[in-house]
């Protein structure tokens, strides 16, 4: 193991590129679709999703000037630090690092569901510790390895919704013919059984905060900077070419899946895209789409696996946890704290499987939290960035990758992410959010206080001279 050190920038743009994707192109679009089309109507889901489309759009934007002025693996977290203040970087970088920690648990205890379709006799506990050890295998291996994997993970889930828009589209207006010989069923699903909002306008406000967190992972790509072999040109290019083709993928999927059958019963099946395969005759639909969601599962828990080890490290690079997390390995893996995340998710997932209703939905419920407050951050330290770049006698056109409509853009983004955390408030199901995330935060603000800041201050400024250095 070497000692603290800069990690090597082994990623491409076509990395970077499906980073973002896979990070976000999850069981949100294939599992929960189906949720938000029942819930808010043809119409309603196509509003939400292009809402919470919007607010990533925005918050990408503050990222892509962050991130170019300044790559590095600490991502938001380093942001928060520097621009807002340090005890706003400790609070985001634990709220972060445990985001990720937990959901590669709950990813993992997803994937062994889904394995029962196929070995319904293999206890789960087996396929959690065998894919465990696989994706731990491939960060600990090399970025470039877990870069590797991500971009065919990604491809599998990107051609499979191209796929999907393609064939689906054509079903829906009589290219293609249904199974059993059924009409095509053009538009009627949006104009009849209620119209485009049959549960009214108030339905769909219970439904942005899903689809909301159902875009977290885009922001994976400010992490994926820090090894970036060009930052200046791959990573606007990689949140441009992101934000679009995400918005794309997901509001003609959904099109299409409200078009292709009634939303009364788009919340009855496991996966609105078997059914979708299944009634224009794909042979194997309900396979093919459970190994889809396997990959896209994958994907998710080997990106938060990349992301939260990351964290982890800058935050021992700037003297607020132990300096351990900040060595690496031969192959510039930040390997203790891979090891230290890693561990993390296993316990999350056994506190799933034997204490869900208390320990486990108190960590997820932070974990949502946390993912929407970390956009905020995002959006506030581009909006301080700035007046302290140009404070200190900086131009603007100095900068190589600047915000566009300044200060709006990043104000904007501040209120909306704002204004999705306070409806937590206003959502019974989604209180619990407020409960758990508020006193974690507050928690972690006093510990900085009280212990961190005091006992790490000379390695934080140690630190944080070298970022500047970069």
């Amino acid at each position: 193991m070497q000692p603290s050190q800069g990690l090597k920038r082994e990623l491409k743009s076509r990395h970077l590129f499906m980073i973002a994707l896979g990070g976000v192109i999850g069981t949100g679009l294939f599992l929960g679709s189906g949720y938000t089309i029942h819930e808010a109507g043809p119409g309603g889901a196509l509003v939400a999703y292009l809402f919470g489309g919007f607010v990533m759009y925005l918050t990408m934007l503050c990222l892509g000037e962050l991130a170019v002025s300044l790559p590095d693996a600490g991502s938001y977290q380093t942001y928060a630090t520097k621009y807002i203040s340090p005890s706003a970087g400790y609070v985001i970088g634990w709220l972060s690092w445990l985001n990720w920690s937990v959901t590669v648990g709950l990813e993992l205890l997803t994937v062994s569901i889904l394995m029962k379709r196929w070995f319904p006799d293999v206890p789960s506990w087996i396929w959690c510790v065998v894919f465990a050890v696989v994706l731990f295998s491939i960060n600990a291996l090399s970025t470039r390895s877990f870069a590797e994997v991500e971009f065919w993970f990604s491809s599998i889930k990107v051609l499979t919704i191209i796929a999907f828009i393609i064939l689906g589209g054509a079903a829906m207006f009589g290219f293609l013919e249904m199974k059993g010989g059924k009409p095509a069923p053009m538009f009627s699903n949006f104009t009849d059984h209620g119209g485009l909002f049959p549960n009214g306008i108030a339905a769909i406000l219970v439904t942005m905060i899903g689809v909301n967190f159902s875009f977290q992972g885009t922001e994976l790509v400010g992490v994926a900077a820090g090894e970036s072999e060009n930052p200046e040109k791959t990573v606007p290019k990689a949140i441009n070419n992101t934000v679009w083709r995400i918005l794309l993928f997901f509001v003609l999927a959904i099109f299409v899946l409200a078009g292709l059958f009634p939303w009364e019963k788009a919340g009855l099946v496991e996966s609105p895209f078997v059914v979708v395969f299944d009634s224009i005759g794909i042979p194997y639909a309900a396979d093919i789409v459970n190994f889809v969601i396997i990959t896209a599962v994958l994907s998710v828990a080997n990106s938060g696996l990349y992301a939260t080890s990351r964290v982890l490290w800058s935050m021992s690079r700037q003297g607020m946890v132990s300096p351990m997390f900040s060595k690496l390995s031969k192959n510039g893996v930040p390997l203790n704290a891979l090891i230290a995340s890693m561990l993390i998710g296993c316990l999350s997932l056994l506190s799933g499987i034997y204490a869900e209703d208390t320990v486990y939905l108190w960590l997820l419920s932070i974990a949502g939290f946390g993912a929407v407050t970390v956009w905020a951050s995002i959006a506030l330290s581009n909006y301080l960035g700035r007046k302290a770049f140009l404070k200190q006698g900086g131009a603007v056109r100095d900068l190589k990758y600047k915000t566009p409509l300044y200060p709006f853009v990043p104000l904007l983004a501040l209120a909306l992410n704002t204004l999705i955390i306070v409806s937590l408030a206003f959502i019974p199901e989604q209180r619990m959010a407020l409960y758990c995330g508020i006193p974690f935060m507050l928690a972690c603000y006093i510990y900085y206080h009280l212990v961190a800041k005091h006992r790490t201050t000379e390695q934080r400024m140690t630190s944080k001279i070298e970022i500047e250095r970069m």
